[in-house]
């Protein structure tokens, strides 16, 4: 089954919608991070996308990354809870909720204008080449398996 398509509007408003359902006091039902850590760890993607703020792994790292977590980061299969997560992921540090959340939300805005013929091929810092498939199953899983963990 597909996942729906993030470079949609109206998909990309639904997660919107979602987003904007979260306060500051929103609890998870999994997990360790707080709200705004939640939201400042799923911008992580998108400073991936459009900054230069995280560095690409080395080649033997790279090799791992595509060898053994490419195919669950990118196929269709939700995520388990508790999954580890990568350390440029790790958000241990307070965030400011709205500021967050207002981040995450020009980010799924701006990826949506995009589009997805923008992404179809594009490098992934962590993955190398993806297709647009690849690109929104990452980015729509992940968003969805965080708005979940705090029940919207």
């Amino acid at each position: 089954m597909a996942l729906p398509n993030i470079f949609e509007k109206s998909v990309a408003d639904e997660v919107i919608a979602r987003i904007n359902n979260l306060t500051p006091a929103t609890q998870p039902g999994w997990g360790k991070m707080n709200v705004a850590q939640m939201l400042a760890h799923c911008n992580v993607t998108y400073e991936m996308i459009y900054t230069d703020k995280h560095p690409k792994p080395n080649f033997f790292m790279g090799l791992v990354l595509k060898m053994f977590v490419k195919k669950i980061v990118t196929n269709e299969a939700p995520y388990k809870h508790n999954s580890p997560t990568a350390p440029a992921f790790l958000i241990v540090d307070e965030r400011v909720f709205a500021t967050e959340k207002e981040r995450l939300i020009n980010h799924i805005i701006k990826t949506q204008e995009t589009g997805a013929a923008a992404f179809d091929g594009k490098v992934s810092n962590s993955f190398g080449k993806l297709n647009v498939t690849e690109w929104n199953n990452m980015m729509f899983k992940h968003l969805n398996h965080h708005l979940t963990q705090f029940g919207v």
